[in-house]
């Protein structure tokens, strides 16, 4: 059995808690930013189950959690490097196979430094036309053309 990712799941998701914080988690405003903690959550109610395997993609409480659940480079290098059926798979692609679910992080200054969801796709896949939601500076459906960076990259999710 693999688990299907539902993408709509995670938007919907998304979109329910763009603006709001889900008591079941840590808040992580405060802690270095709370923008790869809900992605995770998005993907969680996705269905993407957790893994324990390495360092893992989990969440149970602030002080038992997985790094991948909350840093932004602990979730690509964990999910980019995974091959189990547990916790998310990424794959570097462009902006043009991009799909609503998948994930898209930016690069500011000298660190990869922000997750977000993409929400929303209009006509030709572009800056402009590929919205995202996100924590940190909580948006809700915004386009990329929103957020100063200096690289980025598209994850696609392949569970």
């Amino acid at each position: 059995y693999i688990n299907m990712y539902n993408r709509n799941g995670a938007v919907a998701y998304a979109r329910k808690w763009a603006f709001k914080r889900n008591p079941k988690f840590e808040k992580f405003d405060e802690m270095g930013g709370d923008c790869t903690n809900f992605i995770s959550q998005c993907l969680f109610y996705g269905g993407i189950e957790f893994s324990y395997k390495e360092l893992g993609w989990f969440y149970y409480s602030l002080n038992n959690r997985a790094p991948a659940w909350t840093g932004v480079d602990e979730l690509f290098s964990f999910a980019i490097n995974n091959r189990g059926e547990d916790g998310p798979r990424f794959k570097l692609v462009s902006i043009g196979e991009i799909e609503i679910g998948d994930v898209v992080q930016l690069k500011v200054g000298e660190g990869w430094t922000h997750t977000l969801l993409v929400t929303e796709i209009r006509s030709q896949k572009n800056l402009a036309n590929v919205f995202v939601t996100g924590h940190d500076r909580d948006v809700l459906n915004v386009p990329l053309t929103y957020f100063n960076f200096n690289q980025i990259r598209f994850c696609k999710i392949l569970n």
